[in-house]
């Protein structure tokens, strides 16, 4: 197995992140994967309610900093509802803590005090306009409240790459919608609207991102803590999909955001218009993707819909075992 190993990368050439989250097992892994990629400047970590309550993505993404040995890192509480909608959570794929799988201790790195919104807003505003990269890996509500509060971070921004929506391969949370965002479409329309330069893992790629025994045992094989648990949160994970869609293996969504910063020669994909459905209970949250390009519709994302397999699990397990 190729190692494709890369040296640290000097302070300057780092691609400086926000990670907007709600773990989430796979919202785990990608945190992990940031964490141990030393391209990457993750400036802050910003929690949105989603997967499970607010209080819970918050704790878990402070439960992961410090499985990752990174407890300087900084981590702010943001939206607890979406923006004109009743929360929707998935405890019944993701447990009741949102982490099922480990045992994880209670982390003792603080909450930062500051709202996501308004950290996620100064700081693209303090770094040079094209500086940042805004990961995405839940509802959008974050992401939206802070492209309405402060517009101007719209075009200083370098990107935002998020997981969500599917076209090819309908819905997981109902049959036309993607959980992330049937959560909080209006949240969505914000972001496919804002102008910003987009990137969008949606399930048409990440369901090609499957688990198997082999690859989940990858992650244990070094016996190290982080690779341990990573292992014991996909052993979790996966039951659900494996039932649901008869794989031998679970589709791994959000670390595609990352690896993507990474690699993104691994992905194809192309650009193309894509609306959010906002008003049909039928279609709620919909992402109507243009992929064969037969509206006039504007461009305003750039849509992935595949990916070398093998090689995002290569880094994946390779990353995670230097943790």
């Amino acid at each position: 197995m190729p190692t494709h190993s890369k040296q640290q990368a000097p302070v300057s050439d780092r691609r400086a992140i926000i990670i907007d989250t709600d773990p989430g097992q796979d919202d785990a892994v990608a945190i992990l994967l940031a964490l141990a990629s030393p391209e990457l400047d993750v400036l802050g970590i910003t929690a949105v309610a989603g997967n499970v309550p607010l209080a819970l993505t918050e704790l878990n993404t402070r439960k992961i900093c410090e499985l990752a040995g990174r407890p300087d890192a900084k981590v702010f509480a943001g939206a607890s509802e979406p923006i004109a909608r009743k929360l929707v959570t998935a405890e019944h794929v993701h447990g009741k803590t949102g982490l099922d799988g480990p045992t994880l201790p209670e982390p003792t790195m603080p909450l930062q005090d500051q709202h996501a919104v308004d950290f996620i807003v100064e700081t693209v505003l303090d770094r040079d306009a094209g500086e940042v990269t805004l990961c995405a890996l839940g509802p959008l509500t974050n992401v939206a409240q802070a492209l309405e509060k402060e517009p101007a971070i719209a075009e200083r921004l370098a990107e935002i790459v998020l997981m969500g929506g599917g076209f090819f391969e309908g819905g997981n949370i109902t049959p036309a919608a993607e959980f992330n965002i049937y959560v909080d479409p209006e949240a969505a329309k914000i972001v496919f609207n804002s102008g910003v330069k987009l990137t969008v893992m949606p399930l048409d790629v990440t369901h090609k991102a499957l688990t198997s025994r082999d690859r989940v045992e990858a992650f244990r094989s070094p016996g190290t803590r982080p690779g341990i648990a990573t292992a014991e949160l996909l052993d979790f994970f996966e039951r659900y999909d494996e039932a649901k869609y008869g794989t031998n293996g679970g589709p791994l969504h959000d670390p595609n955001v990352i690896v993507w910063l990474l690699e993104p020669e691994i992905y194809s994909g192309r650009q193309i218009n894509v609306e959010i459905e906002t008003d049909s209970p039928l279609t709620r949250g919909m992402t109507v993707a243009d992929w064969w390009r037969v509206t006039d519709r504007a461009e305003n994302c750039f849509f992935v819909r595949d990916l070398d397999d093998q090689r995002f699990f290569d880094i994946l397990t390779q990353r995670i075992a230097r943790l």
